[in-house]
């Protein structure tokens, strides 16, 4: 194929896809943050550190050089959202111009200082009239790596846009639809990760089925109020990359945000859990921008106070649960 596409951001979920779309043709760059990682990656043509075993297609290159990799007119950002700042703070210093080029993000949360989404930032620090879209969907990268039937959404503002890349990010086994709601679509796939650690906790603690059916349908109601607010379109949450990404986020065995919560259910301290991760469990960071955003905005976010209290108020994952309980009887709301 003629696209050319860099990846920056050599975690799990860039590496992925610069192998499936390199398998599929298309030549890819894929650039990390750190030299050492880069250089271990030309040697061994694999990512030991995330994805050990995998071997690269030979149409993926490692391009140790960040200025070089923004040649090319589709630059994908995969690096977990506090560091992203920072990255692009780099990239603007290499003067490159991005006139007709495309930055798609990858990454999910809310960044906690500025209460920013991911493509906000993107704007903010490369220039408003930056063309950025969002991929977001139930994508655990480990399935999509053997094949297995995945889907996920491209959301672009520009429909063209949005159309090009759907047909560029499609395999046989990654289906991709596209989208307009770039705001929904972002917001779907970073307040899920808070939904997910109180699923861990529920399963932490050894409760059932029931309380986590609770917790997922009752999380939907929360993200959703929220996005509403942020001006999201209110039936994206009910699709690909907010259900859907819900739902594999809270019940999935590989899903990181969930085991965090598991282990915290399990009386284990966060810092103690976080120190023997590899891989950045977003939901951490986002369960305190997105308090704080409630809180500024005056949404009511039970759940999400809840997993606040417990990541960073020490309250006992039990205790939390009783007060979720105990909350005053009212009719259901779905918004």
């Amino acid at each position: 194929m003629k696209e050319k596409i860099s990846i920056i951001g050599a975690g799990s979920w860039g590496t992925t896809l610069a192998v499936i779309l390199s398998q599929k043709g298309v030549n890819v760059e894929l650039h990390s943050v750190f030299s050492d990682h880069n250089a271990a990656m030309q040697r061994s043509r694999e990512n030991s550190s995330f994805l050990p075993k995998v071997k690269f297609p030979h149409l993926l290159k490692i391009n140790p050089s960040l200025k070089d990799t923004l040649r090319n007119d589709i630059i994908v950002n995969a690096v977990p959202v506090k560091f992203v700042r920072r990255v692009l703070k780099k990239i603007s210093r290499e003067k490159v111009s991005f006139r007709n080029k495309v930055f798609v993000s990858v990454s999910k949360g809310i960044e906690v200082k500025s209460l920013k989404r991911v493509s906000q930032i993107i704007k903010e620090e490369l220039g408003g009239r930056l063309n950025v879209a969002v991929l977001s969907g139930p994508n655990i990268a480990k399935e999509v790596l053997r094949g297995i039937p995945t889907a996920a959404v491209i959301a672009c503002r520009d429909k063209k846009t949005a159309k090009n890349l759907q047909k560029l990010f499609s395999t046989p086994t990654f289906r991709v639809y596209w989208h307009k709601d770039i705001v929904g679509v972002e917001l779907g796939g970073a307040l899920k990760n808070i939904i997910a650690i109180a699923c861990g906790i529920s399963d932490g603690l050894g409760f059932g089925t029931n309380t986590k059916a609770a917790l997922v349908t009752r999380g939907l109601v929360e993200i959703t109020r929220l996005g509403l607010k942020l001006g999201a379109q209110p039936l994206t949450f009910w699709g690909i990359s907010g259900l859907g990404d819900l739902a594999t986020t809270c019940f999935s065995p590989h899903s990181r945000n969930r085991f965090v919560g598991e282990q915290l259910g399990k009386g284990k301290a966060l810092k103690s859990v976080l120190r023997k991760m590899k891989m950045v469990a977003e939901g951490v960071e986002t369960v305190k921008s997105t308090y704080k955003l409630s809180k500024k905005l005056g949404i009511d976010m039970p759940i999400t106070n809840e997993v606040y209290s417990v990541l960073y108020k020490n309250k006992p994952p039990k205790r939390g649960v009783q007060d979720l309980m105990r909350r005053p009887l009212k009719p259901e709301k779905i918004s």
